[in-house]
């Protein structure tokens, strides 16, 4: 352990307020083995109600306690609140374990946030390496359907007399297409049956939404 960030007076009991699953899981890999071979990777399987949350913020304020670079740190999480409340309590332990020296620390967990945000941020530092451009937008699935149901509307789908594909089907199918890369008339025959006389028209507002 570094002794920079050795414990603070008083708080080596932060581990027993787990129990010996959640307390093999934080101090993985933070001893050295027998021989001073690496920890391998560890897997946590957990349900409902079991501790999750609290077990991987302890798990990350054990790792910055025992001298990890917070900023080498990758923390995902399904949800934005999921991902402000783990932070804050890796703040709370770290202050509980290292004092007044947890601040700067847990400040430096620049690599936590959800899936989507660290993907995305991910992207525009490589944009140009993958041959993207550094300006664009992501939409989710709310606003890809209201940009599909405007296209719809531009082309007059809106208004036939023979029921058009809503703006939620459009997507949906789209969806399918991209995900499964069959064929689009395949698709509709199987999936969408009573579609598939609008096939040569769904075309259009797909090459509309991607440029083509």
């Amino acid at each position: 352990m570094n002794p920079e960030l050795s414990p603070a007076s008083g708080s080596d009991d932060y581990l027993s307020r787990l129990n010996d699953a959640q307390r093999q899981a934080v101090t993985h890999g933070t001893e050295v083995s027998p021989g001073g071979a690496e920890s391998s990777p560890l897997l946590v399987i957990a349900g409902a109600g079991s501790g999750k949350t609290n077990t991987l913020a302890h798990r990350i304020a054990h790792l910055i306690a025992s001298g990890a670079d917070p900023r080498r740190i990758l923390l995902l999480t399904f949800s934005r609140r999921a991902s402000v409340e783990m932070t804050r309590r890796v703040e709370r332990i770290c202050k509980t374990v290292l004092g007044d020296r947890a601040g700067p620390l847990a400040d430096a967990l620049a690599w936590a946030g959800t899936f989507h945000s660290i993907g995305a941020r991910l992207l525009r530092e490589y944009a140009q390496q993958i041959g993207m451009d550094l300006a664009f937008s992501i939409h989710d699935r709310e606003d890809s359907a209201d940009l599909m149901n405007l296209i719809r509307h531009d082309l007059g789908f809106s208004k036939t007399e023979k029921r058009f594909p809503g703006k939620g089907t459009c997507l949906a199918i789209y969806s399918r297409v991209v995900n499964s890369g069959a064929p689009l008339s395949n698709v509709l025959m199987k999936h969408y049956p009573w579609c598939a006389g609008c096939l040569r028209s769904i075309r259009t507002p797909w090459r509309r939404l991607c440029g083509t």
